[in-house]
């Protein structure tokens, strides 16, 4: 009882980076508006080609506050700048495509009940037909790619249960600031490297390799346009989301998996996994070749990025010694 007083008596702020696509975010602000347990800010940072955003949300909800950066800062780096501009003690990072149940929060942070070292919440998030799971929790496959748990299929209560997962999905993400700033890096507590795509798993396995913990708690329900923001028209909650991708966002997924491979796999871990890891990078390769071999070309472009991240590896390991 003592634990769930101090959850229930802390600070919540809220990021939301946006690109201003279908005016989503807007959805997300009422949402966030009617929660039981009232976030103590809203930041919206407004990287939409025309700031459109950030004048709507200005002239709707005057409390929110709104953060123009002069360059699209994507996913990651928005909400680096959010995090750095919030005082929470708790933060909630959103995408701008989902609907909060009006519980969310306070169900949410029940989840840091379970221990002084847990660092994460993930809620249950469902597409917005309500019964489809969109994601509760994510895990790190043996062939070193992120998965969310349950993605795709109908929720007939087989995750209702409260209980501890590898990282939480960055879709409705909350973090304790502690956590947030123990794993904060040169790139930031999101590496801005990533953009979006694997940028949640990152910072997950991060926390993981620190000593923090998070937990799924299936009573904090979200609604979710899954890819509603960055998919071609059309693919917004659709199977087989590379389908829907762009060349250049396409690219970017597949060097994000490898950035975050470099970045914190051990060696160890390497060799456990080499052989699932080469058979999914062989049939991923053989379809890229095949069907969109642009996506090879625009691979290519960012390896120096990859060695870079590379070196930094070697050279953070040189000074751990």
């Amino acid at each position: 009882m003592i634990r769930r007083k101090k959850q229930m008596n802390s600070t919540v702020s809220v990021v939301i980076p946006t690109c201003g696509r279908q005016n989503y975010f807007l959805a997300c602000v009422r949402s966030l508006l009617s929660q039981t347990y009232a976030p103590v800010e809203i930041i919206l940072v407004d990287n939409s080609s025309d700031r459109s955003a950030g004048r709507q949300i200005r002239g709707l909800f005057p409390g929110v506050h709104v953060h123009v950066p002069l360059n699209n800062l994507l996913y990651a780096g928005g909400m680096n700048k959010g995090i750095e501009l919030s005082s929470g003690e708790f933060v909630l990072c959103l995408n701008d495509d989902v609907v909060l149940d009006p519980s969310f929060i306070a169900q949410a942070l029940n989840g840091f009940e379970m221990g002084c070292k847990v660092g994460m919440v993930n809620g249950k998030i469902l597409r917005m037909d309500g019964k489809t799971l969109d994601s509760s929790g994510l895990f790190l496959t043996w062939m070193r790619t992120a998965r969310e748990r349950g993605y795709g299929v109908t929720d007939r209560g087989q995750f209702d249960k409260k209980e501890f997962i590898f990282g939480v999905s960055g879709v409705a993400a909350l973090y304790r600031r502690e956590t947030l700033d123990d794993i904060r890096d040169s790139h930031g507590w999101f590496d801005a490297r990533f953009g979006m795509f694997y940028e949640d798993m990152d910072l997950a396995w991060r926390a993981n390799r620190s000593g923090w913990q998070a937990v799924y708690v299936p009573t904090a329900v979200a609604l979710h346009i899954r890819g509603g923001t960055v998919r071609t028209t059309g693919g917004a909650g659709k199977g087989w989301a590379r389908k829907y991708l762009s060349d250049e966002v396409t690219a970017d997924l597949v060097r994000n998996r490898y950035l975050m491979i470099i970045k914190n796999e051990s060696w160890q871990g390497f060799l456990i996994h080499a052989l699932p890891a080469l058979f999914y990078d062989l049939l991923s390769w053989l379809y890229l070749l095949l069907v969109r071999p642009r996506v090879l070309q625009l691979f290519l472009s960012k390896r120096n990025e990859l060695l870079t991240a590379w070196r930094e590896r070697g050279r953070r390991q040189r000074s751990a010694r």
